[in-house]
């Protein structure tokens, strides 16, 4: 079975960790090979010490990036949920999949700001405006969002957020 490498970009709080892990259940039961990357799981124990500078940020999302290639180019459907916020960096973690061949999909979990500081699953919303943060993505720091990825999630229902995903996999042969 083919591998392939999901990446599910957005804001904190955006959804992309519970949209990936919806998707990695409903594949599971199907018999699928899945591995969900976690940034946040990631940032705790591969990138420990590093911090949320521009290079920082970057190293995390290409150690990431190297390890979703590798898991993928070896038949596993990864689905990496990563706030990844500079298009440079996604576009390194694109040709690294590109070089190799491993098919890549990238997808903006386009949730705005709005509704994400509404969520605020962690709590970051709130002590950025607390002041007891700074940098955070989308508010006091940049996120560039993809110009073309090849799915576009809206908020809407996880049901219809899994959907697509699974549509766009089974659209480009992946499923």
């Amino acid at each position: 079975m083919t591998g392939a490498t999901v990446w599910l970009t957005g804001l904190p709080s955006a959804g992309k960790t519970t949209v990936a892990t919806a998707v990695a259940e409903r594949l599971r039961a199907r018999g699928r090979r899945v591995e969900v990357l976690d940034g946040d799981a990631v940032r705790e124990h591969l990138s420990a010490g590093l911090g949320f500078s521009r290079a920082d940020r970057d190293t995390n999302v290409a150690r990431i990036g190297f390890v979703a290639e590798l898991l993928a180019r070896n038949g596993v459907l990864v689905l990496a949920a990563v706030i990844s916020p500079y298009a440079a960096a996604r576009d390194a973690v694109r040709a690294r999949h590109d070089a190799g061949a491993t098919p890549f999909v990238e997808v903006h979990v386009a949730t705005p700001v709005e509704i994400c500081s509404v969520r605020d699953v962690k709590g970051l919303y709130a002590k950025q405006r607390a002041g007891e943060i700074s940098g955070l993505t989308g508010v006091d720091d940049v996120y560039e969002a993809p110009t073309a990825p090849e799915l576009v999630l809206q908020p809407e229902s996880l049901d219809a957020s899994v959907d697509a995903v699974l549509a766009a996999l089974s659209e480009r042969g992946l499923l």
